[in-house]
């Protein structure tokens, strides 16, 4: 796997000698007005990008909050981006790329290679003194990308089930424990996973750990393969972007807690 992330010096250096495609994931729950943000601000040149509806199938209780979308359905939405094979694709949002690397995760599952999240998103980029662009930019002139599924590995509830290695359960501690449950049906987690929060992953200032600090967080979970879910499959490729900034190859189970809990057949498991 290539660079997971890019720095803003990186990104204002690259930009200035070739274009790059730059995405606006700005997303989060309980927040519907990420195109409204976009218009208020974002780094010019970039195309916004709509999580529920661009980055995700329709919700149901036998799929997921945040389905994978239909590949064809996928296709069709990067090449609405301007993206074409080969293209240099750069994605960022303002919630430490909670949301974005959603995007990341996508596009390499889909056979993009060369696609990167910037560290620190929006925030970062302005406070490196970085442009910022108002309102509508003009539609990007349509690709020819062709998706690829199967780049990034993914696994469905009956493997998770049974994962040989280590699960690591990416929502916050007290979901994790059945202490709260804001949105699912049945409090708890997978039997047998291990909370590691996605806050964890960062600094405390929106970016990234090293890869040293990320290594060492991840070592202690345990040895063997690791697959990651969270609520809806969205925080849990963020907790996948951070372990390959570790070197760690990890798989997503796409249904992840939302379609676990909704199925009676399944088991959960509270506390720690």
């Amino acid at each position: 796997m290539g660079a997971v992330l890019i720095s803003s010096d990186e990104l204002r250096e690259e930009l200035a000698g070739k274009p790059i495609h730059l995405l606006d994931v700005r997303w989060a729950l309980g927040d519907p007005h990420g195109p409204q943000h976009y218009l208020d601000g974002h780094i010019p040149g970039a195309v916004f990008v709509d999580l529920e509806t661009e980055l995700a199938a329709a919700p149901s209780p036998a799929r997921g909050r945040h389905p994978l979308p239909d590949p064809g359905t996928f296709e069709k939405c990067a090449r609405s981006w301007g993206l074409s094979a080969g293209d240099p694709v750069v994605v960022y949002d303002a919630t430490g790329a909670t949301a974005a690397a959603r995007a990341w995760w996508l596009l390499r599952w889909a056979g993009v290679d060369n696609v990167r999240i910037l560290d620190g998103g929006l925030p970062a980029w302005i406070a490196a003194g970085g442009e910022i662009a108002t309102g509508a930019e003009a539609d990007p002139v349509g690709g020819d990308l062709v998706v690829r599924p199967g780049g990034l590995p993914v696994i469905d509830a009956d493997a998770a089930a049974k994962w040989p290695g280590v699960l690591l359960d990416a929502r916050a501690g007290e979901r994790y424990r059945g202490e709260v449950e804001p949105i699912d049906p049945r409090p708890g987690h997978i039997p047998g996973a291990i909370s590691a929060p996605t806050a964890e992953n960062l600094d405390g200032t929106g970016y990234f750990r090293s890869a040293e600090e990320l290594r060492a967080r991840f070592a202690e979970f345990g040895e063997g393969p690791v697959a990651v879910y969270c609520g809806s499959g969205v925080t849990a490729a963020h907790q996948i972007a951070a372990l390959a900034v570790a070197g760690i190859d990890a798989t997503l189970y796409p249904g992840s807690y939302s379609q676990w809990s909704n199925d009676p057949k399944r088991s959960v498991a509270t506390g720690e």
